[in-house]
């Protein structure tokens, strides 16, 4: 018994000693970082210089792979299917939390993928056209109770924090306006920019230029706090909607049972990255806050969006199509 028990715990010593200079050599080859979205959008933008210091960090390119489509699945998917040894991660955002809510979907992320980090947090902003007669949260309040149910909104998709956003404005204001989804916002900004479609909710990231071409008029953010690069706005609770707070965000999760030394030592490298001076910069004039988040942090955020949409969607009501 006693030499059984020796044998097993020097099994355990070697495995312990072993795991540091595991994740020392991680990685191997290349690593995959799947997106779920097409490129040139908001979750790219910052996941590809990500990827691109990671690459210069190891020594082994991080290679980004778009894999866009049915909400997620096919990203999360393929990622699920990968050996769990840190050469395959998936970028995530909070859309990726809904999903599952409304549609089939074979995933979980809190069961099938370990949290590695929070890179981003960014907040919508509350957009009318110029022809809107309001020009404060207060105003398209009541422009919109005296006109119920004629007034659009525009949204990336059903179950997307832009549409959950407009959702819960309605709830919080007693107002009716009509939900017009399309698939993703360089569809939805053509018709808000022409005024067909009078209202959105869309990232600040994605909306800033035209805001500051005075072709959309930005009423309130939906971020705790006003954001640093539009300072001039209120928040929507300053605005008088309580509750009103929406935070969009973008993470990295690993397969599950990736190895923990992996995990941290990922988790070191993209907090440095995100929070290098010329990427923080960068992600503030575009909107975005640079978080770096640890492991455990980041599974909380996951968890708190995963239970007030979850409630939003069965007070409201939502169901996908």
């Amino acid at each position: 018994m006693c030499k059984r028990r020796s044998s097993l715990l020097a099994v355990f010593a070697a495995y312990v000693a072993a795991v540091p200079c595991f994740a020392q050599s991680y990685p191997a080859r290349p690593v995959r970082v799947i997106i779920p979205l097409p490129p040139g959008g908001a979750m790219d933008a910052v996941t590809r210089p990500v990827a691109h210091k990671l690459s210069e960090t190891f020594g082994h390119n991080f290679i980004v792979d778009n894999r866009p489509g049915a909400g997620g699945s096919i990203a999360l998917e393929t990622a699920m299917a990968a050996a769990p040894d840190g050469h395959t991660v998936v970028a995530i955002g909070a859309t990726t939390i809904v999903y599952p809510m409304l549609y089939k979907a074979r995933f979980d992320v809190l069961r099938d993928f370990d949290p590695v980090v929070q890179m981003t947090a960014q907040g919508y902003v509350l957009t009318v056209h110029p022809s809107v007669p309001a020009r404060s949260v207060a105003e398209l309040v009541k422009h919109l109770k005296a006109y119920p149910g004629k007034l659009n909104y525009a949204s990336s998709g059903i179950g997307g924090p832009i549409h959950l956003s407009g959702e819960l404005f309605m709830a919080a204001t007693g107002t009716r306006i009509i939900h017009v989804p399309y698939k993703g916002m360089g569809l939805a900004y053509a018709d808000m920019l022409a005024g067909s479609v009078e209202l959105g909710f869309p990232t600040l990231v994605s909306s800033v230029a035209h805001l500051r071409s005075n072709r959309l008029r930005a009423l309130a953010v939906t971020t705790p706090a006003r954001a640093p690069s539009f300072p001039e706005l209120p928040t929507m609770s300053e605005a008088g909607v309580a509750g009103m707070v929406v935070t969009n965000w973008y993470g990295i999760v690993a397969p599950v049972s990736t190895p923990r030394a992996i995990v941290e030592r990922l988790n070191r490298e993209i907090v440095a990255a995100v929070r290098a001076p010329d990427m923080a910069k960068r992600l503030l004039a575009d909107g975005s806050e640079a978080i770096g988040s640890s492991p455990e942090e980041f599974r909380a955020v996951i968890v708190a969006d995963r239970d007030k949409w979850a409630r939003l969607i069965r007070e409201r009501g939502i169901r996908g199509q």
